[in-house]
């Protein structure tokens, strides 16, 4: 029997305040502050952006497009939905949180809301602070920083299409393999064949 074989003994989970492990193997108290923290900070300041948009359940034609285009894909309420849906448990919702408050900043005409919708953004998902802070290059960051000493409703258009072409590139190949995705198509085709 060699010693691959041999079953490994159990490892006591333990309090250890000073551990600073990142892999959740334990249960130290450093790693529960963390998962408090982080379970306490999924709210955003921004409270334009709603849990889930409103929109109508998609026709099987639209659920079937997505699979050829992400375009489409964001452009159809219900299919931000399924994706946002799919980065929830993916733990990297807050891509798709980004992107929306930018697309709402866009709508926005008043230089006061602007500066303060800017302003919340850049907190909620710039800030090296924030518990949502998105995947952005340092060449992004520093144009950002320029821009928000007079933030316009084009202060995110770089990191907005780094977002998109990072969940274009990296999501949406494992949004179309996942079962979130698949059930939908089954689901959609079960009921279009009832019909």
């Amino acid at each position: 029997m060699s010693r691959y074989d041999r079953k490994q003994p159990t490892r006591n989970h333990r309090s250890n305040p000073c551990c600073l492990c990142w892999c959740c193997c334990c249960s130290c108290s450093w790693n529960e502050d963390r998962n408090r923290r982080r379970r306490l900070s999924r709210d955003t300041k921004l409270e334009a952006v709603p849990h889930c948009e409103v929109c109508s359940k998609p026709s099987s034609e639209e659920v079937h497009s997505w699979a050829h285009s992400f375009e489409k894909l964001m452009k159809n309420p219900a299919g931000r939905n399924v994706f946002r849906e799919f980065l929830r448990t993916e733990y990297s919702e807050e891509n798709m949180l980004f992107w929306l408050a930018c697309e709402e900043l866009k709508k926005d005409n008043g230089k006061h809301s602007i500066e303060e919708k800017a302003r919340m953004i850049y907190e909620d998902y710039i800030s090296i602070l924030s518990p949502k802070e998105v995947s952005l290059d340092a060449r992004v960051r520093e144009v950002i920083n320029r821009r928000m000493q007079e933030p316009s409703s084009q202060t995110f258009d770089d990191a907005q299409l780094q977002i998109y072409t990072l969940m274009h590139r990296d999501s949406y190949p494992r949004f179309l393999n996942s079962g979130i995705y698949r059930s939908l198509l089954q689901n959609i085709s079960r009921s279009s064949s009832e019909s």
